[in-house]
């Protein structure tokens, strides 16, 4: 086994560098392996990750407490505690907190390739124009 081989062994299953403050919020991994990454997303009150597609992954979003509004594709959907939403690979999708408390989400990433590169944003690929 080659040294990378080895230490990309020695990280599954512990959090990676995807952990971390961001602008809306907070992503803490909480458990990753070859094909899926488990994080708990805290979305700051009226913030929200931006419109993006993954081409190699599907993901499940579980509502573990406060207001998510998901737009997956055409489908807007408010999910309160308890719920949960699917999002397809290659499917345009954000998630706003239009709540007072922070949204906190179980995200469950899954596929062949997890990569952040992986990520498109629409303003990049002039999916939606900016106002």
């Amino acid at each position: 086994m080659s040294q990378n081989e080895e230490n990309n062994q020695s990280n599954i299953g512990e959090p990676s560098s995807h952990s971390g403050e961001r602008y809306w919020g907070y992503v803490e991994v909480i458990e990753e392996g070859d094909t899926y990454r488990i994080s708990r997303v805290e979305i700051k009150p009226r913030h929200g990750i931006k419109p993006q597609i993954h081409y190699h992954r599907n993901e499940h979003w579980v509502v573990v407490s406060g207001v998510a509004k998901v737009t997956c594709g055409d489908q807007e959907i408010l999910l309160n505690r308890n719920q949960s939403t699917y999002v397809p690979a290659a499917t345009l999708h954000k998630v706003e907190n239009p709540g007072q408390i922070p949204l906190v989400i179980l995200e469950i990433q899954n596929g062949e390739y997890l990569g952040e590169d992986d990520t498109e944003r629409p303003y990049d690929l002039n999916l939606v124009k900016p106002n």
